[in-house]
């Protein structure tokens, strides 16, 4: 099958980098000092589970002609999606099925609007890795996963030859029978995460260990919760308590990628987090004022490091 994947950041560097050295083919839409680091030296991953360095990668710019992929694997930071989403048409065939691996609950309707719905399955990405430097993905943690499903029968043959091509690669792959519930039970706990490191500007362990801050912390995760309910996915009635003992699990030091966005003075994933819980939840009649907070506290920051930090 033939891939593309667009981005080649933390998620799409990192298992497209596996890939590639389990002999898949992949092209990367990349751009910028990263883009070019991979084609003249190509790809390098430091991680606990195995160093790897791909030499030769294929890389074509954003908007450039590349041959139709099969499956697009769509990994932009969600303040890029709209405008990388409008690029995909010219890389697909009628059967290419798109599949995301954002951190929102909003993209599937942002790709439907530039490739229609038909083209657009759902992942979630379990892994915390980032840019290192030009053509550098640092992968910390023990736990990098995929999982992934279908939304419409026609993508489920593509989302199998996928699932198989992760597995020769040596990655935690699956695909789920409920992808929407999975892609909010990721969303109900980072929106959590996210929203505390960020707030603190320190990591999960100060948020946990504190009392008012974790307070705070299960007031975001259960109103995002209670969110998802009303919208009709299907949470247990413990999650919330089940979200905060994964918290306490957490090495002390994790920090959440919006928290690293925010120290280097980029734009923060906010809109579609904290902030689209508030959204979504005047939508439905719900107050979120946990997430109210964290939204307006943040929201200076929404777009960049402001001129008068």
């Amino acid at each position: 099958m033939r891939i593309v994947i667009v981005g080649a950041g933390g998620v799409g560097g990192y298992f497209g980098a596996r890939l590639l050295a389990a002999g898949q083919p992949v092209t990367f839409v990349a751009r910028g000092r990263h883009g070019q680091a991979l084609r003249e030296q190509g790809l390098r991953v430091t991680s606990p589970l195995g160093d790897l360095h791909v030499p030769q990668v294929d890389v074509v710019e954003p908007g450039a002609a590349a041959a139709p992929a099969d499956l697009i694997v769509f990994t932009v930071k969600l303040p890029d999606a709209e405008a990388a989403a409008a690029m995909l048409p010219p890389l697909m065939h009628p059967g290419t099925v798109v599949l995301p691996f954002q951190n929102g609950v909003d993209v599937a309707e942002v790709l439907a609007r530039h490739v229609g719905a038909a083209a657009v399955a759902l992942g979630v990405a379990y892994i915390a890795a980032h840019v290192a430097a030009p053509g550098v993905i640092a992968h910390g943690g023990s736990f990098a996963r995929l999982r992934f499903g279908a939304l419409q029968p026609a993508q489920e043959p593509v989302l199998r030859d996928f699932l198989a091509a992760c597995k020769r690669a040596g990655i935690d792959a699956g695909i789920s029978d409920d992808i929407r519930r999975t892609v909010w039970e990721k969303f109900v706990f980072l929106v959590g995460l996210s929203g505390l490191t960020a707030l603190t500007r320190l990591p999960i362990g100060v948020t946990r260990a504190d009392p008012e801050l974790r307070r705070l912390l299960r007031d975001v995760i259960g109103e995002t919760w209670a969110l998802a309910r009303v919208e009709g996915v299907a949470l247990a009635d413990d999650f919330v308590d089940r979200q905060m003992g994964v918290v306490d699990a957490l090495p002390a030091g994790m920090k959440a990628s919006m928290l690293h966005d925010l120290e280097a003075g980029r734009p923060l994933e906010l809109p579609w987090l904290a902030a689209a819980v508030v959204r979504r939840s005047e939508a439905r009649g719900l107050a979120a004022p946990a997430n109210r907070f964290v939204a307006a506290a943040l929201g200076p920051y929404a777009h960049g490091r402001p001129a008068a930090a």
